[in-house]
This record gives structure tokens, sequence and C-alpha cells, in this order.
């Protein structure tokens, strides 16, 4: 009796160990199961966070690429304005010559009018002195 109890306590001894045995490869199963839905979650968080990421770096590269153009056209403007604005400077500077240029005209048509005037004066002058003295000369 004593032997069949400590056989019938092995058995049950053996019976419990099968028992927690499947219990815990079912446990490790769930972990793994676990697992395996913990990460696929964050794999989809990191996949977006990773699409995100990628689309930013696009569009950073095109807005870098645009601002790129953007101050090239505006050296191109700047450029253009100088050119522009020494143009004209020019015209100004064209503009005061010409101006210098008249006064100078001017002065010389005023100062031969005048050198006109005094030689007719004079030869006016000098023909009536002429008939002058032809008349002293008459008279003597």
């Amino acid at each position: 009796m004593l032997g069949s109890m400590v056989k019938e306590h092995h058995k049950e001894q053996a019976k419990r160990k099968q028992e927690q045995e499947v219990r815990r490869k079912e446990a490790i199963e769930a972990s793994n199961e676990l697992t395996q839905a913990l990460v696929d979650h964050l794999n989809v968080g990191v996949a977006q966070a990773y699409l995100n990421q990628k689309r930013l770096d696009a569009e950073a590269k095109q807005l870098h690429v645009g601002a790129t153009n953007f101050a090239k056209q505006t050296n191109q403007w700047l450029q253009l304005i100088d050119t522009v604005s020494s143009a004209l400077k020019e015209l100004g500077d064209v503009e005061n010559w010409a101006r210098s240029i008249e006064n100078d005209m001017y002065q010389i048509q005023q100062t031969l009018e005048v050198a006109y005037k005094a030689s007719r004066a004079s030869q006016t002058t000098g023909a009536a002195l002429d008939v002058a003295d032809e008349k002293v000369e008459a008279k003597k």
C-alpha cells in the first residue's frame, strides 16, 4: 500500500510536472506573441516616422533648391538694376555735358555778336570820320 501511494504520488508529480511544462510552453508562446504584436505595433510607428522623415528630407531638398534659385534670380535682378542705374547715371552725365556745351556755345555766340556789333560800329564811326575829314578839307 505504501508502495502504491508512492507510485501514485510520483504519477501525480509527473502529471503536475507535465502540466506545468505545458503551461510554461503556453506562457512562453503567449509571451512571444505579445512581444511580436508589440514589435509590429512599434514597427508601424517607426515605419510611419521613417516615411515622414523621408518626405521631410525631400521637401527640405526641394526648398533648398528653390531658395538657391531665388537667390540666383535675385542676384540677376540686382545686377540688372545696377546696369539700369549706371545707364541712367551716364544719361545724366551726357545731359550735363550737353548743357555745358550749350552754355559754352551761347557764350561764344554772345561774344561773336558783341564783336560783330563793335566791328560795325567802328566801320560806321570810321565812315563818319572820313566824311567829317572830307568836309574839313573841302572848307580849306
